[in-house]
């Protein structure tokens, strides 16, 4: 079971014993903690521990096995970057249309996009570097473009919680560090972010918060006694 985490902000999500997992068979392990508001979260562990479910799992898509979750201010606005494989970009869509995407809940799709929207869209574009590629159809980009283009989506989208699910898998280590620094910049900002990421190294430097799952038990906290945690375990 996991512990609460450390920190003094105020809690957006409440975990009572959530046990996240699939047609009522449990995956991970009791959660009990909160994530607060403004947070940067790394959630780590070996395969197939649950952490993609877990993901899933507050954000909505599938429902616990058994515990719950709570909102304290009620459910805001996601912004969801799902893993690769997981999207399809056979559609013929440009990039532009699919980082406008973000948009969509502030905007009429009968009106369209207006000044300042487009003007969003631009300078996200501009920020994950594919300001020259608005026009180009989506199954032309390299696996490294894609991954910029949906973090331009999530960017335009200004959602107040971000979570993201595998985000530097499969790019380039270029791409990685211009993607790292717009967590970042969102952290910064005030968004709350949760990575399911496998490079401790990664969250290690950058990440104050982590959740590890294991088989059977889970550690969440500063990332320091987390890692090192889990790297005692890995040993053992």
């Amino acid at each position: 079971m996991a512990g609460n985490r450390l920190g003094g902000g105020a809690a957006m999500i409440e975990l009572d014993h959530l046990v996240a997992g699939y047609d009522r068979l449990a995956i991970t392990p009791a959660l009990c903690g909160t994530i607060e508001q403004g947070s940067l979260t790394a959630i780590v562990g070996i395969n197939g521990c649950g952490k993609s479910t877990l993901l899933k799992t507050l954000a909505g898509f599938i429902p616990p096995v058994s515990g719950q979750l709570r909102w304290r201010e009620g459910r805001p606005t996601i912004g969801w970057l799902a893993q690769r494989h997981m999207l399809e970009s056979q559609f013929p869509l440009t990039v532009y249309d699919v980082v406008s995407q973000g948009a969509w809940p502030r905007v009429s799709l009968l009106r369209g996009l207006n000044v300042h929207t487009r003007r969003n869209i631009a300078i996200a574009l501009e920020r994950v570097g594919l300001e020259t590629l608005g026009s180009s159809p989506i199954e032309a980009l390299s696996g490294g473009q894609f991954q910029r283009m949906l973090f331009a989506r999530v960017l335009v989208q200004q959602a107040p919680l971000v979570m993201l699910d595998e985000p530097f898998t499969g790019i380039d280590e270029a791409t990685s560090k211009v993607l790292m620094e717009l967590i970042l910049e969102m952290h910064r900002g005030g968004q709350t972010v949760l990575a399911v990421l496998h490079d401790n190294q990664r969250v290690a430097c950058h990440f104050p918060e982590t959740l590890w799952l294991g088989a059977q038990h889970a550690r969440w906290g500063d990332t320091p006694s987390v890692l090192a945690a889990f790297e005692n375990v890995r040993r053992a």
